[in-house]
């Protein structure tokens, strides 16, 4: 899925055209507006096709502030400026930053430590909440993972499969709000085969600020895993592209989490609410699909072609390769392969693991063995035998397919 939306484009053009100019004399000034009315030209040219791009939104917000920081005029030449490169001594390379960009240092200095949560999206796809909620979701389309006083998070799931109802994540958009002397704006974007080392305007750190490196992004496998450590807001992200999809995991302090203006709006946080029920797949309710298994199978010769057919058996041997515990982690790999074929889901379930113990806070918490759906604080609902989750598991499978 490539999308038609060409703000990574202006912004890069952007980045290329201004680098540096920060250290020019103020007679320069005026070359710096010329790119800024190029980059704004850049957006409307684009804007059809963005209009639910959250990086372009950014781009357009972040556009006028500049504009009027640097007392520039809307109207007037948008040829490009000559290309800079950055001189010794720029922020990218600072590693001095005020205190009150390190939020451990900070806000935190004559009180308790923090308190750590941790939210990761992967598979078909799987949710974990900062409440520790476990969910197995539909949710097609655009959907908001985090949404503060602090960043924005999106992702953008499509179908595994033509015609099938397994979905997994195909997009993401990070945005980091400006904060204080610390850091400026950065939209960090990565969607299928494209997993970028550095910000969407080229840059790897939080910009031209005094504390730009509380924030910075780190390459750990080429392609495949990058880390953002947001140290001013105590905030870490893991994003890994595994097979074709994306998986995303955080650690963000409560303080962070709750920090939001309107409560009202987090309706659709993910991260923090969950699911809506009508996108949740609930494995507890599914024992009644055992009537129709018969007909699913009937059906089953017209079901799109997978990678690899895995039968329960195999594909639970497959997941104890890599998932010894029988967690809702393992189980969440044995769907994931019963429902897509694909080998890939396999270690997107195994690395959101690896994830979560690098990542949350309470060790004791790792495994989940039961799964709460929008019950009280304290209570949680019983799975019930093992068996009996399988049976309901395979069945759930067999439905879906069965109504293809």
């Amino acid at each position: 899925v490539t999308s038609p939306c060409k703000i990574l484009k202006c912004n890069s053009e952007f980045w290329a055209a201004t680098s540096g100019s920060h250290h020019l004399g103020t007679e320069e000034a005026p070359e710096f507006c010329t790119a800024l009315r190029a980059y704004a030209h850049c957006t409307r040219r684009t804007a059809r096709t963005c209009r639910g791009d959250l990086a372009y939104h950014s781009a357009v917000h972040g556009i006028d502030d500049l504009m009027v920081q640097h007392n520039c005029s809307k109207d007037g030449p948008t040829s490009q400026p000559r290309l800079r490169t950055l001189p010794p001594g720029d922020s990218q390379e600072r590693s001095d930053s005020p205190e009150i960009c390190h939020y451990e240092k900070s806000f935190h200095k004559h009180s308790a430590a923090p308190n750590y949560t941790h939210c990761g999206l992967f598979g078909d796809p799987h949710l974990r909440t900062f409440t520790d909620t476990f969910q197995t979701c539909k949710v097609q389309g655009a959907w908001p993972l985090i949404d503060n006083n602090y960043l924005n998070v999106q992702v953008t799931n499509t179908p595994v499969l033509p015609g099938s109802t397994a979905t997994a994540t195909s997009k993401l958009t990070i945005i980091f709000k400006s904060f204080q002397e610390c850091v400026d704006q950065k939209v960090y974007q990565a969607e299928m085969d494209e997993l970028p080392a550095a910000f969407a305007d080229g840059s790897k750190n939080g910009g031209d600020k005094h504390g730009a490196n509380s924030l910075k992004i780190t390459e750990k496998v080429s392609g495949q895993h990058i880390e953002i450590q947001a140290k001013y807001i105590g905030t870490t992200i893991v994003v890994r592209q595994v097979g074709r999809y994306l998986t995303f995991a955080v650690r963000m302090p409560e303080e962070v989490v709750n920090a939001v203006e309107d409560r009202d709006s987090q309706g659709l946080y993910l991260c923090l609410r969950g699911c809506p029920l009508n996108q949740q797949i609930d494995f507890q309710t599914i024992r009644s699909a055992q009537a129709t298994e018969g007909r699913a199978r009937r059906k089953e010769p017209s079901l799109p072609a997978a990678p690899e057919a895995f039968t329960y058996e195999t594909a639970t041997a497959k997941c104890r390769e890599k998932l010894p515990v029988e967690d809702l982690y393992f189980q969440s790999c044995v769907f994931d392969l019963l429902t897509t074929g694909d080998v890939n889901f396999m270690l997107a379930a195994y690395y959101a693991f690896e994830d979560v113990k690098m990542l949350h806070s309470n060790k004791d918490k790792l495994h989940l063995y039961e799964r709460t759906r929008d019950l009280a604080a304290g209570n949680t609902a019983p799975l019930g035998s093992p068996h009996g989750l399988w049976v309901a598991l395979l069945c759930l499978i067999q439905c879906w397919f069965g109504l293809l």
